[in-house]
């Protein structure tokens, strides 16, 4: 089949796939949740802007537990200290998507204006939370962990919740929200019509813009204020998973050495930076469809920059730089990997096939006529 570091490659793509995945689809329906409550001036244009998102919203959870189930299996490590050290703010995360089911399946129950407003704000939540703690969580890995291993890989956190909330990690979680936003404005150019979709079109003309200058601001602060991290030992990505075993370095400017050594991964940021003007072009011409793929390349752009630069590590070690987990040395056995590649080569397809299908049948915009055909049966 493959060999051992060919499968720890193929894991570090079919995750940061997944991860792709997870920020195109659950961007969407966050941002239109986020927008809920700012845009939908009355109850008729709530309900349209949940049911543009009502065949999807449970599918799109799909990319969000695969991954997460991907890395515990293929990185076990990297999980296991994740939830140590983020526990809070997963937990945040966790109890504000509760909110979403309950408040999509609720809030339409009873006829009582309280009753719904209060269900949209709790959608709100549960669609602004998210994005900002992964967000953060990102311009935390970008900066390392405070987290350092003993003689048997034992992993000991040595930060806390607050500490998360720091200015660069704050930075990265408005622009994580800025960027869910753009994609849930974008959708709904597309599966709207009338005042709502030109409320749509607004949203993406103010934030498209502040998304490029968020995402410049976070990217010349990364290059200029924090510092990289660099494996200076020999790496041998044949040999058993042990972060102990290599030796690295924290450098001024080290998260750009890979752009320097390949310089197609510079195709990343400028994807990141270009394509959310091209999705304020095509709203100005009323191109809604090219509009959201242009802030759906914009996700994919924005997160190979990030997985671009940080290769090969997973999660540094702001106490202890030699204990970061990297691809090569926190993995599951040759095996383990083995196993799921072939279990991910038929489940992947089908995972991608049946959304296709999904979308493309649910296709068309959601306006009166159709709220009126399915007054009873929508949300």
């Amino acid at each position: 089949m493959f060999d051992y570091e060919t499968l720890k490659v193929i894991w570090w793509v079919l995750i940061s796939v997944l991860l792709i995945g997870f920020v195109i689809t659950d961007g969407f329906d966050m941002g239109v949740g986020t927008l809920l409550p700012i845009i939908g001036k009355n109850d008729d244009e709530r309900r349209m802007m949940i049911n543009s998102i009502a065949p999807h919203w449970e599918g799109n959870q799909v990319w969000l537990v695969v991954g997460a189930a991907a890395i515990f299996a293929a990185w076990p490590a990297v999980y296991a200290a994740a939830f140590s050290g983020f526990y809070v703010a997963m937990m945040l995360t966790l109890f504000a998507l509760f909110f979403r089911p309950v408040g999509f399946d609720y809030r339409s129950k009873v006829q009582d204006t309280r009753w719904r407003t209060s269900w949209d704000w709790a959608i709100f939540v549960g669609s602004t939370v998210p994005p900002i703690v992964f967000g953060v969580a990102f311009g935390n890995l970008l900066q390392g962990v405070p987290f350092t291993l003993d003689e048997f890989l034992r992993t000991d956190y040595q930060g806390g919740f607050f500490a998360l909330l720091n200015p660069f990690a704050l930075l990265v979680g408005i622009f994580s929200l800025c960027l869910f936003v753009l994609q849930g404005a974008t959708w709904l150019q597309m599966k709207t019509e009338g005042e709502l979709y030109q409320r749509a079109r607004k949203v993406t003309l103010i934030v498209a813009p502040i998304t490029v200058l968020l995402f410049a601001a976070a990217g010349f602060w990364l290059a200029n204020g924090i510092d990289g991290f660099v494996i200076t030992s020999v790496v041998d990505g044949n040999s058993v998973s042990n972060p102990l075993l290599k030796t690295v370095e924290v450098q001024a400017g080290g998260w750009l050495q890979n752009y320097t050594d390949y310089p197609l991964m510079m195709l990343a940021p400028a994807i990141g930076l270009l394509f959310p003007l091209i999705a304020f072009c095509m709203t100005l011409i009323k191109r809604g469809g090219l509009a959201f793929i242009s802030t759906s390349l914009t996700q994919v752009g924005v997160l190979l920059t990030c997985a671009f630069s940080m290769f090969p590590f997973i999660m540094p070690s702001s106490i202890d730089p030699s204990s970061s987990f990297t691809i090569w040395d926190s993995t599951s056995s040759e095996m383990t990997l083995g196993i799921m590649t072939l279990v991910a080569s038929v489940f992947v397809p089908i995972i991608l096939i049946y959304t296709s299908f999904g979308y493309i049948k649910m296709f068309g915009r959601v306006g009166k006529d159709f709220m009126a055909k399915y007054k009873h049966s929508a949300y």
